[in-house]
């Protein structure tokens, strides 16, 4: 079974999507540990209601030693708001979820709803949701999964963030969870 070390820095919704698909056998996965840079994340209560162990406020340093004290064999960067050194992303095989269709709205600065307001701001009529691996620069790595969501007329970003999550992020994820359980992806 794929042992699993989550990364947040914000609610964690991504996380629960991890989590109850464990929990629901759609994954051979576990979620062993959960990381965070910030120590008022409620992703750190959505752990703690699952018996996850969780950390709070870490250094990458000692967050590299965390996810290998629970012999982590994947990283899930699920809302993770700080950028992994070369050397941490050397020491493991690390994914990440990104709330747009890459390479549109990515890159330093193009997190959380920043990336909604620039869809909307140039006017795209389909955004969505991308799962890469991580590699040094910021949201270059290969590419695993995609999912298209459509812009409405009436968007705001708070809403197109909510649909994205809904309809492409919490789908997605998952499964690319999976297929690296499953071995599909090298």
């Amino acid at each position: 079974m794929l042992r699993v070390g989550v990364l947040v820095s914000g609610g964690g919704t991504n996380l629960q999507a991890i989590i109850d698909n464990c929990q629901s056998g759609a994954i051979d996965a576990e979620v062993v540990c959960v990381v965070s840079n910030k120590k008022n994340a409620y992703a750190l209560t959505r752990a703690e209601k699952h018996n996850i162990p969780r950390y709070a406020e870490r250094q990458e340093e000692e967050i590299a030693k965390i996810l290998q004290s629970h012999n982590v064999s994947l990283v899930v960067a699920a809302g993770f708001m700080s950028v992994l050194s070369p050397d941490f992303i050397d020491k493991f095989r690390i994914i990440n979820i990104h709330p747009s269709l890459i390479p549109s709205f990515c890159g330093i600065g193009y997190y959380g709803l920043n990336v909604h307001k620039a869809a909307l701001l140039r006017g795209v009529k389909i955004t969505g949701a991308t799962v890469h691996f991580v590699d040094a620069g910021c949201d270059t790595g290969e590419i695993i999964l995609q999912k298209a969501v459509e812009v409405l007329a009436d968007d705001t970003p708070e809403s197109l963030q909510l649909r994205v999550m809904e309809q492409a992020e919490r789908v997605i994820l998952p499964k690319a969870i999976q297929m690296i359980a499953k071995g599909e992806l090298r």
